[in-house]
């Protein structure tokens, strides 16, 4: 999903990834998620590491309070994703700070929870 401005209401209810419809006949769609996932397969941690870079340029573009700390912390998480033996705790702890870090940044927000949901699937 590239963006959410909110929750459609058409029908039923609908929630797919990081996208929720609601309403009769609802339907939720996420789209470019940036993840190669191909037939159920678990995003590679190469993937992950292209998120993070994604993630940093991004950064670097916001005006984020906190931008330059966000920036060191996801460096040392695209480092740690990319390692031969990455630590899913410290990404699982580095993907919880980001998504409480980013919640009035909508874009942020949604390739935080596509990173979150990138190192839940490692």
């Amino acid at each position: 999903m590239q963006r959410n401005d909110g929750i459609i209401a058409t029908g039923g209810s609908n929630v797919v990834g990081n996208a929720v419809a609601s309403g009769r006949n609802a339907r939720a769609e996420v789209r470019d998620s940036g993840l190669t996932q191909h037939g159920g397969q678990q995003p590679s941690t190469e993937d992950l590491g292209a998120l993070l870079s994604r993630l940093i340029d991004e950064l670097g573009r916001s005006e984020h309070p906190d931008r330059a700390d966000l920036i060191e912390a996801a460096e040392d998480a695209r480092d740690e994703a990319t390692s031969e033996k990455p630590r899913r705790g410290t990404l699982k702890l580095f993907a919880k700070g980001l998504v409480d870090a980013v919640p009035g940044f909508t874009a942020l927000a949604s390739l935080a929870a596509t990173i979150e949901e990138a190192v839940r699937g490692l």
